[in-house]
């Protein structure tokens, strides 16, 4: 258990679970070592009836070529009622991701519904993170001070960016609840896994099935391209489509 507590910033109803689920280092590594990281893990989510995956069109990371893997931490922002030049006249601001980075362990990954067209995370935040160890942030929303991350190697996946400050037009209304992103439900402790295709959201329960059938997926992947490279006719890789699929004879055979 963490015995860290809120800031005060935000009132005791807004948090949800102070601790959330974390996973061994091990499967951390095991995601992390899937050559096609998204790729096999959104095909065994498919095969598994589970939706949790958006397209890396939709929220493209800041930091091309990385990959992530890491428990979620959930943060929930939403379009302020007050008007922003007023918030700014009395230098109040409602954004509290803060709260987030001082519950945060290492490798966690921050996961913030936010609000389009205005920053969800700028530079300092960003700045913060990566000294708590976060592995990253996805955020469906805008961000801003992209340099900066980039700059500190901390990978952001978002809709894009804006320097319009969020200060004075969103608040954050929950920490450690459900949050959607792009549709996608996502709570505290689902594995968040990403690169350049796409971010999968694995339900925490799931995991170490995900995992299982992501590694089947890629080991016949694996013998298929070597395969194509041993010069296979093609009527014979023809009759091997999906040579993942093992029937129970070949994997006695294996």
């Amino acid at each position: 258990m963490t015995s860290k507590t809120p800031l005060g910033k935000l009132p005791a109803a807004v948090f949800g679970d102070l601790d959330i689920p974390r996973y061994p280092q091990a499967v951390i590594d095991a995601f992390l070592a899937l050559e096609d990281l998204t790729g096999t893990v959104s095909d065994a989510m498919d095969e598994l009836g589970l939706c949790g995956v958006v397209p890396g069109c939709d929220l493209p990371p800041t930091l091309p070529g990385r990959r992530m893997a890491g428990p979620a931490l959930t943060l929930r922002n939403v379009e302020q009622r007050d008007d922003a030049y007023k918030g700014a006249k009395d230098r109040i601001s409602k954004m509290a991701e803060i709260e987030a980075h001082n519950l945060a362990e290492p490798g966690d990954v921050l996961v913030i519904e936010g609000v389009v067209g205005v920053s969800n995370m700028g530079g300092l935040s960003a700045a913060i993170a990566k000294r708590q160890g976060e592995a990253g942030a996805v955020i469906d929303g805008a961000i801003r001070d992209v340099e900066q991350s980039r700059s500190q190697d901390f990978p952001i996946w978002s809709r894009g960016v804006s320097s319009i400050t969020g200060k004075w037009r969103l608040e954050t209304v929950a920490i450690n609840g459900i949050v959607h992103i792009r549709g996608v439900q996502v709570r505290p402790g689902d594995l968040v896994v990403a690169d350049e295709g796409a971010i999968c959201f694995i339900p925490r329960e799931a995991v170490e099935t995900v995992l299982k059938r992501a590694r089947e997926i890629g080991e016949g992947e694996a013998r298929r391209y070597r395969d194509i490279q041993d010069g296979m006719p093609i009527p014979e890789l023809a009759r091997r489509t999906h040579v993942y699929k093992f029937s129970q004879d070949q994997r006695e055979a294996t």
